[in-house]
């Protein structure tokens, strides 16, 4: 169409748009709602999953590093730490961990944590394993108390765990001795525990001492058990003399605690629940040692010296054992202006066995008046020349004048005798020479000068002469075939030799694979096998065709 032609006419109908209604929701919005669906659930249960985060604090933190460090039970992974920082304080380091889901019910009041590296001690070697995977966390679970998220880590790893079956005992002692944490306990010289830790008590005048006695070996002990130090080496010298005990070297080097229940209370003993606390005594004598309720104590007085009586000496009443020496003093009496010596003595009446009625009974009458009156006295004798120890002896002096029971600082006092130090050495060196003198000391001084004549005339005999001058003989004829030897057969042997290996030298050269010989065997060899073969072969023939001896083989002429 032109610019000059008009414009044709608009149709008479003109299309009308349809509206079409669409869902308000589109298919596409459900691809972010299903991931937002599913990552909810993934953290939901990501958060329902996750263990609880713990805090321990430890002196340092050696070997631990955040986000490799593990927490582990029995050698099993059960967390990880995830940040190492300091306390405000700046005296300790804050761990913190996070642990698998349902540790939570492990981590109580009583849960043990401690860092497990190389350690070397004197009684075992720990963690050699961790010089190749690095240190890690280990977690001793408890299964009763509070919950708890904050804990204070061990400096040192415990001995045993909650999960290893035995008992735990304690000691009360007023000193620590040799022992230290892994000291063995033994019973009868086998170890069947050790020595957990040790406490000082609040005003420190004891001393709480754990052992721990593993499975079956903790029903050992019983309520009437004796505990008793076996550090080192027991060295006693006393009025008895020298004695000395120990257990092994092991118990000398590191301490040790032995326990037994003496057979008179086997019988009525239970076993001991764990926990339960028992006293320990220095020694295996004073552990076994009977015990007694009642005491009763008494003054002795000495003018000349006590040296040689300790604190702890025996009192003996005619040879047996009474009491013992409580304290002993010096003492200047100015009425007198003179020395003496008091000496406080402690005696158990129980040791006593009373006929006819009770100690009770008799208590009343004042028996120690009627026995001074009947000589009754106390003495200083020597225990043993060895050690010059002594030891007080109650006896009976007829010949001692009459003497009344006095009583000073409230103790009586037991009137005394001077000791006879030198007539006691002397009847004791006297029964030495009766001794000595019981022995045949003539007839073993005649067999021995019997003996020695004897061996003399052998070896002066003229026999014993002769054969030493044959053996010499002897000897000289050896030389000399010795010396021939060694000029004319070792030389001639050397030659033959050398002629054998020459020859075993030309034997090998004749059989060797490059030999003409060799060579000239192997071709006589082959020959030999092809004749063997024409020769089989034609027996076989032969024997099939026995004719061709007389006519010849078939088609020859």
């Amino acid at each position: 169409m032109t610019a000059s032609e008009p414009p044709s006419a608009p149709p008479d109908e003109l299309p009308e748009a349809v509206a079409v209604s669409r869902s308000p929701i589109s298919l596409v919005w459900l691809i972010p709602l299903l991931a937002l669906l599913i990552g909810g659930w993934l953290a939901y249960r990501a958060y329902t999953e996750r263990g609880p985060t713990i805090r321990i604090e430890f002196k340092t933190a050696a070997g631990l590093e955040a986000g490799k460090t593990k927490v582990k039970f029995k050698d099993v992974a059960i967390g990880k730490v995830t940040a190492i920082g300091l306390r405000r304080d700046l005296q300790k380091v804050l761990v913190t961990a996070e642990l698998i889901a349902g540790a939570e019910r492990y981590l109580k009041g009583e849960t043990r944590f401690w860092v497990v590296r190389p350690r070397i001690t004197p009684s075992r070697v720990l963690g050699l394993d961790t010089l190749l995977s690095g240190a890690y966390i280990a977690i001793d679970p408890a299964r009763e108390g509070e919950p708890q998220t904050q804990f204070v880590g061990l400096d040192e790893p415990p001995l045993f765990t909650t999960s290893e079956p035995g008992k735990r005992f304690v000691l009360r002692s007023t000193t620590l001795g040799s022992l230290n944490i892994g000291s063995p306990v033994y019973y009868r010289q086998v170890p069947v525990g050790q020595v957990v830790d040790f406490q000082l008590d609040a005003d420190g005048k004891a001393i709480s001492i754990g052992l721990f006695i593993p499975d079956p070996d903790d029903r050992l002990v019983s309520t009437h058990t004796r505990f008793w130090n076996a550090s080192g080496i027991d060295f006693k010298v006393n009025a008895d003399g020298l004695s000395l005990d120990t257990q092994s070297m092991v118990s000398v080097l590191l301490g040790g605690v032995a326990f037994d229940t003496p057979a008179a209370l086997a019988d009525a003993a239970t076993p001991a629940p764990t926990g339960q606390h028992f006293s320990l005594y220095a020694g295996r004598e004073a552990a076994f040692e009977k015990s007694y309720t009642q005491r009763k104590r008494f003054l002795l007085f000495f003018d000349g010296s006590v040296r040689g009586l300790g604190v702890g000496a025996p009192v003996l009443l005619r040879g047996i054992e009474v009491g013992r020496v409580l304290e002993i003093q010096l003492e200047f009496d100015l009425n007198a202006f003179a020395f003496r010596i008091p000496v406080l003595i402690e005696i158990e009446p129980q040791r006593v066995r009373f006929i006819g009625g009770a100690y009770e009974e008799v208590e009343k009458t004042n028996p120690l008046r009627q026995l001074v009156a009947q000589g009754l006295r106390a003495q200083l004798k020597s225990g043993s020349l060895l050690t010059g120890q002594l030891y007080i002896e109650l006896d009976f002096f007829t010949d001692q004048p009459t003497a009344e029971v006095e009583t000073q600082d409230g103790y009586p006092v037991i009137p005394s005798v001077a000791s006879a130090p030198l007539e006691e050495i002397t009847n004791q060196v006297a029964a030495l020479m009766d001794t000595l003198n019981a022995l045949p000391l003539r007839e073993i001084g005649k067999d021995l000068r019997d003996t020695v004549e004897g061996a003399k005339k052998i070896a002066t005999s003229k026999a014993l002469l002769r054969s030493i001058a044959g053996i010499e003989s002897t000897l000289g004829q050896l030389n000399a075939t010795t010396r021939d030897l060694n000029r004319k057969v070792i030389p001639q042997l050397g030659a033959a030799l050398e002629q054998i290996r020459a020859v075993l030298e030309s034997a090998d050269d004749l059989v060797a694979t490059d030999s003409a010989l060799y060579l000239e065997l192997k071709r006589m060899l082959r020959e030999l096998s092809a004749a063997a073969r024409s020769i089989r072969g034609m027996a076989d023939y032969l024997e099939r065709h026995p004719e061709a001896l007389l006519k010849g083989k078939r088609g020859s002429r």
